[in-house]
């Protein structure tokens, strides 16, 4: 088959590679539409270090099976699907007690980090465990489709954040996921949200996607105007959607008293907080990795279009296009949100 090889970094080859082998729980599946994520970008130059070459990367997928293992009973060739980009064992503490985005024996799909190397979906054809796969409906396309698990990524943080009805959520970050989170929190039942980013093209496309107003964050005092869309107090909820320190202070400082931010971002590995402002203002802070079964509610939030993604995706590209894309999105092409590679274009 074809695939898109790191050979090394910031070097994507698309060359013949072997097709995957089927264990008993296995389905092989068709690649039609595998997401470019900042996890491969960033992947792609070796500075998460998860991405080590030689690699197939690629976990934001859907497409069709077209082989069953001896003991796969939930599926049939032919099944139209999406899947966690998380390979969970099933079997340990976490994962009894439903907790499978925090398993002890986690893989990820298209990541190699020393530990493990497990080939992804940037090829024509892709194997997993059927227990992490999604049957999607007849009429939601194979690009929407490959959006499920970033979708499930901000529907998880919804969920772990403690939102009444008519809270107002300061959104810290408006890229792709940030842009999410946005659409997951309102339905979530906040009923004012403020967007927060360095772009105002950015900031244009929160407010198309439900922000009541945004803040761009290098032209005023970021926390200064949320205390002033919020009587003084601050805001109900934070959700803190890049990763680096000035943000997660940002995120910080927009809080009221006794209230509560979500960190979804992890661009870097360490941030300074100032602990006093933590303590004495009573925050609760709420880390988020992944998504924990909120795949079939995202399915049908992106089918009823109460989740939207068709604003997000870019591009469509063949797989042969691929290295271009990613030389384009590494040295920030403008504009550019999700690229969809079609293996079979």
């Amino acid at each position: 088959m074809k695939a898109m090889l790191l050979t090394e970094y910031k070097n994507l080859t698309v060359t013949e590679f072997p097709k995957p082998e089927i264990s008993p729980n296995d389905v092989l599946v068709q690649v039609r539409a595998c997401g470019i994520c900042g996890s491969d970008i960033h992947g792609y130059d070796g500075s998460t270090g998860r991405r080590i070459p030689p690699l197939v990367m690629g976990h934001e997928a859907a497409g069709v099976i077209t082989e069953i293992g001896s003991a796969v009973t939930s599926f049939k060739i032919g099944d139209r699907v999406t899947f966690d980009s998380t390979v969970w064992c099933g079997h340990c503490f976490f994962c009894r007690r439903g907790d499978i985005n925090l398993c002890d024996n986690r893989m990820v799909l298209g990541v190699s980090c020393g530990d493990y190397r497990r080939h992804g979906a940037f090829a024509e054809y892709v194997a997993v465990p059927q227990h992490i796969c999604y049957e999607i409906p007849a009429g939601l396309p194979f690009e929407h489709a490959a959006m499920i698990e970033a979708v499930s990524i901000a529907v998880h943080a919804a969920n772990r954040t403690p939102v009444s009805l008519g809270d107002t959520a300061v959104v810290v970050g408006s890229g792709m996921i940030g842009l999410l989170v946005i659409q997951a929190i309102r339905l979530a039942g906040c009923g004012q949200i403020i967007a927060v980013d360095l772009e105002e093209s950015k900031l244009s496309k929160a407010k198309e996607l439900g922000a009541d107003v945004g803040l761009k964050a290098d032209a005023v005092d970021v926390a200064a105007e949320v205390k002033k869309l919020t009587g003084g107090r601050g805001a109900d909820v934070v959700l803190e959607v890049v990763g680096i320190a000035s943000t997660v202070n940002t995120a910080i400082a927009c809080a009221r008293k006794g209230g509560s931010i979500t960190l979804v971002g992890n661009l870097s590995p360490k941030v300074e907080m100032p602990l006093q402002v933590i303590v004495t203002k009573e925050l609760t802070i709420h880390g988020t990795c992944g998504s924990r079964g909120e795949y079939p509610a995202c399915i049908d939030l992106l089918e009823r279009r109460a989740i939207r993604v068709d604003p997000l995706i870019t591009a469509k590209s063949s797989l042969e296009d691929g290295p271009a894309w990613f030389k384009r999105l590494y040295a920030g092409e403008p504009g550019a949100m999700k690229v969809i590679i079609d293996p079979t274009l």
